[in-house]
């Protein structure tokens, strides 16, 4: 008997030898000095794990005050300030939405998200110091906290956004991006321009990471809270998002009779149900607050009157699978794989713009598109009377009805949150070709500046599209200035000359440093450039990025000019008052000069502000993650997470990018493993459900 057996002890010996000779795979997340965790595994569960211990490192608080907002509990958790933000969450209807989705997404995306919520509560198991004690009531967070996140950015903030009132506040929501073409790029690689505009704070801020599974790269950016790469890059391609001017959310009125709603002349009953919120008052008191929640054949209502009630209807309830599309676009090795991420059809909304080793470039009016009754754009951009069911859509158009660019003659694209027609100069798409209701026509200065810079240059070196990404120059100076001289000329006004002197010698940027800056944007605020009437030659599609133009009351801009002046030197006693001495950013403590401006005045350079006081005013949103990505046989990439990879008080990357955006510097993407070992801040390993950190 024991004869039998002695080859097969020999040989598995044999094997275990040669086991400890071999280097078992581990799960790794090193740490580089700006904050970014790189993290490697051989699964995708121990991935994932990673990646949701890392952010939950950096942004523990953040990701449970937004985990508790979007449960629709924020009002039992931290006050009756909430209440209202409640109320529209479980007026949606997402805590149900949630329980319906975790039953239909797909297998990968249940264990991405199982995978990345047991890596939040592991950190926050391992490192209860890290949570304020008010925030500790959210713990543990669960798959269903994801779902319901995702749901009420992408609803709340972006497809409903506009309806629902929530983002009226933002001075320039959007953002730009450019592909540029082997043909036009001075070194025969395609390259691309990420850069998402969203407000500084809470839901809208952003999170860098790289991920290596098996070998496989993929680097980018992701709101807080959600798992994965939503804006991203590998070795053979990338893609950035830009707000599109897709209408894919209506709002109807409604008449009410008897308690019901009419539709086509005829009563129906609403789909009525209560909802109670616990409201906290103190620390041992709640109060109950019940409301009505009311539903109608276009959507849930969202307001009411004596006789009328609003009611939304919007896309994309039944995309359970946002997160396996991004998953599958940052896991694509070429053209073709892509294309097929994209044909999933799971993200609702955003353009996407693309480019890849091979020299493609590509743009997609992407999202979710209502096929409608009635094809005017002008026919949906309102509140609609609701008494008709034909204005009640049920489908949405396919991905092959889609404006789409590949590879254009030009050698370039653009996006700057125009309509997808000017994605080109001359364009390339013709709106006659599509629905009326599918996008609308202009082309505002922002994107007149991001066509022009492309234009005036036949080969584009790297840095010069970092220079470009980072232009300050207002396209609306340009337009205008000539205009204005030209009426000051021929007026009296010697204060108003004054002015004209310091705009002659004014450098038209909106750097830290430019001094006619603050006079000039002090008169565009009165002057209204983004006012149509304003200009004598109005915004022509025929003459896209060069229209409007001129003065339609000279006058009138010399008179706003004179009173521009004179607070100007009345508040800061020199005309030529440096911008950065007024524009500041005040972020965690750090106060810097700031540069840019919002878009409304064809600046490319997005920094809009949020809030002023007496001397100064300050930068709340713009540019937030940025990437200038050349595909080579090795990618570059520079980057900036303009506030920092932290939220976290105590963390040293809360605003430690924020100097290299005054300074108006983006800092390398370090992606090759001689990269990261030359810039490691420190190293940890998974053992046991957690991560020890390897000396």
């Amino acid at each position: 008997m024991k004869k039998r057996y002695l080859p097969g002890l020999i040989l598995l010996g044999f094997l275990c030898f040669n086991c400890a000779e071999k280097e078992i795979p581990e799960t790794t997340l090193v740490w580089d000095t700006w904050g970014v965790p790189h993290i490697s595994s051989d699964n995708i569960e121990d991935l994932f794990f990673a990646q949701g211990w890392a952010q939950m490192h950096n942004h523990a608080n953040l990701i449970v005050e937004l985990y508790g907002n979007s449960r629709g509990k924020g009002a039992e958790y931290w006050g009756k300030g909430k209440l209202q933000n409640d109320m529209l969450v479980h007026t949606l209807g997402f805590s149900e939405l949630a329980d319906e989705w975790q039953t239909k997404q797909d297998p990968e995306v249940k264990a991405m998200f199982s995978s990345f919520v047991k890596g939040l509560n592991a950190y926050a198991e391992a490192h209860p110091e890290a949570i304020d004690e008010k925030n500790s009531v959210i713990l543990p967070l669960t798959t269903k906290d994801v779902n319901m996140h995702a749901m009420y950015v992408v609803f709340t903030r972006f497809i409903g956004g506009g309806d629902l009132g929530r983002i009226q506040q933002w001075p320039d929501m959007g953002s730009n991006t450019y592909a540029i073409s082997p043909q036009r790029s001075s070194s025969g690689n395609a390259m691309l321009v990420q850069n998402p505009h969203l407000p500084w704070w809470g839901e809208f801020t952003f999170w860098e990471s790289h991920l290596n599974l098996n070998g496989k790269n993929m680097y980018g950016s992701n709101l807080v809270g959600l798992p994965g790469i939503a804006i991203g890059f590998n070795e053979n391609l990338g893609w950035s998002h830009t707000d599109n001017t897709i209408d894919n959310a209506d709002t109807y009125e409604l008449e009410l009779k008897d308690g019901g709603y009419l539709l086509d002349g005829e009563r129906k009953e609403f789909e009525a149900s209560q909802k109670t919120i616990k409201i906290k008052e103190n620390d041992s008191t709640w109060v109950d607050h019940t409301f009505p929640v009311m539903k109608t054949v276009h959507g849930p209502v969202v307001n009411q009157t004596e006789d009328k009630v609003l009611a939304i209807r919007m896309v994309g309830f039944d995309r359970p699978n946002m997160s396996l599309q991004w998953w599958r676009m940052i896991n694509s090795t070429n053209f073709e794989e892509f294309e097929t991420a994209l044909k999933m059809a799971q993200i609702p909304f955003w353009n996407v713009m693309y480019a890849d080793k091979d020299g493609n470039i590509f743009y997609l009016f992407n999202g979710l598109v209502p096929k409608r009754s009635e094809d005017a754009w002008s026919y949906w951009d309102r509140i609609i009377p609701g008494g008709k069911s034909e204005d009640i859509w049920t489908d949405v158009h396919d991905y092959a009805d889609l404006p789409k660019v590949k590879n254009p003659a030009n050698g370039w694209l653009q996006n700057a949150n125009d309509p997808p027609w000017t994605s080109t100069i001359p364009p390339s798409l013709n709106p006659a070709d599509y629905p009326g209701y599918m996008a609308p026509q202009y082309m505002p200065f922002r994107p007149q500046r991001s066509a022009r810079m492309l234009l005036e240059d036949e080969s584009i070196t790297f840095e010069e599209l970092v220079d470009y990404k980072l232009s300050t120059r207002l396209e609306f100076a340009d337009r205008i200035l000539d205009d204005l001289f030209a009426a000051v000329d021929a007026s009296t006004s010697q204060k108003a000359k004054e002015a004209k002197t310091v705009l002659e010698n004014w450098d038209r940027e909106s750097d830290a440093d430019s001094k006619g800056m603050l006079l000039f944007y002090n008169w565009a605020r009165k002057f209204g450039p983004w006012n149509d009437s304003n200009y004598s030659k109005s915004w022509s599609m025929d003459a896209a990025n060069t229209t409007p133009d001129g003065l339609a009351d000279p006058e009138r801009a010399v008179e706003l000019l004179e009173q521009a002046a004179m607070e100007i030197e009345g508040k800061f006693g020199d005309l030529a008052t440096p911008w950065g001495d007024y524009y500041r950013i005040n972020y965690n403590g750090k106060d810097l000069p700031a540069n840019g401006i919002d878009g409304s005045m064809g600046v490319f350079r997005v920094a809009w502000p949020g809030d002023a006081d007496e001397n100064n005013m300050y930068v709340g949103g713009g540019d937030s993650w940025v990437g200038v990505i050349e595909f080579g046989d090795q990618v570059k990439a520079n980057v900036l997470l303009s506030y920092g990879n932290a939220t976290q008080k105590d963390s040293p990357h809360n605003g430690d990018q924020l100097e290299l955006f005054s300074k108006k510097e983006l800092r390398t993407a370090w992606f090759t493993n001689e990269q990261i070992e030359a810039n490691t801040k420190s190293k940890m390993v998974l053992q046991e459900g957690t991560f020890v950190n390897r000396e």
